[in-house]
């Protein structure tokens, strides 16, 4: 089976919904559960990974709040969710792809197939089904984070020829927000809201539109972060749509930067 790209839509998934593992990564900053939402309803055969406990590893104040997963915690997570090695993923969220951009990113980096359904859980065209789903788990090998598609503060610090692109709401790059350790963003780096990758129906935009939203990639490394490293990798995917593919994440973001007083901010 072959994913027809990066994104697909709720009729193809329709289609081949037996040939690929559907995963729900619903996941709310304001504390409700990602968990209940799928217990009410989910996409026909689709498991659950969560992004706090499955696709991150522990929240701290010197790794931020969603650092990267231990390579062997992600394969046990991918195993117990019945994800063999080079099963195609597709993922899905209810807020424009902007949680489930994180596990198309993990997989994509180490090589698996994998999508995310553009428009959500939105965007299927059958019935929900409340309940879970029963797997049989398989077994799978660790594999390292590849080091050119991770950059850590000091290295992001150190860049000199990448473009860094800021995925928060304008306001929280100019200004900070409530969940984030100290006003600002980082030096140099450019506001490039994730929600601005999408279009007024909810899909992501063009990837002509793409190319021109992250011109400035053109033919330079790009460097995406956030709060916490999990809807950068929505910029991320909209470079991929856009065709750009020389491109790394800071999974520290602003969370693990902006709680360090030893390293700049601009704001404004």
């Amino acid at each position: 089976m072959v994913l027809p790209g990066p994104l697909v839509d709720g009729h193809w998934l329709a289609a081949h919904r037996h040939q690929v593992r559907i995963v729900d990564v619903r996941w709310y900053l304001d504390g409700r559960s990602g968990r209940e939402a799928y217990l009410r309803g989910h996409v026909p055969g689709a498991v659950r990974l969560d992004i706090d406990t499955e696709l991150s590893a522990p929240a701290s104040r010197d790794a931020g709040r969603h650092p990267l997963p231990d390579p062997g915690d992600f394969a046990a997570a991918l195993g117990s969710a019945g994800i063999a090695a080079g099963t195609p993923v597709v993922a899905y969220d209810d807020l424009g792809g902007s949680v489930a951009a994180r596990l198309w990113w993990l997989l994509h980096v180490l090589g698996e197939p994998a999508a995310v359904l553009d428009g959500g859980i939105d965007a299927w065209p059958g019935e929900l089904v409340p309940g879970s789903v029963d797997v049989e788990p398989v077994s799978r090998e660790p594999r390292p984070w590849p080091g050119d598609r991770f950059v850590t503060a000091a290295e992001l610090a150190a860049a000199q020829d990448a473009i860094v692109y800021d995925a928060r709401t304008a306001d929280r790059f100019a200004h900070g927000g409530p969940i984030d350790p100290r006003p600002g963003h980082i030096p140099g780096a450019h506001s490039a809201p994730w929600a601005a990758n999408l279009g007024s129906d909810g899909r992501f935009r063009p990837p002509e539109e793409l190319r021109e939203r992250f011109a400035g990639a053109a033919g330079r490394p790009a460097i995406a972060y956030c709060g916490s490293g999990v809807t950068a990798c929505h910029d991320l995917l909209a470079l991929e749509v856009a065709g750009m593919h020389d491109t790394a994440l800071y999974p520290g973001s602003w969370s693990q930067w902006g709680a360090d007083e030893s390293l700049p901010a601009e704001t404004g």
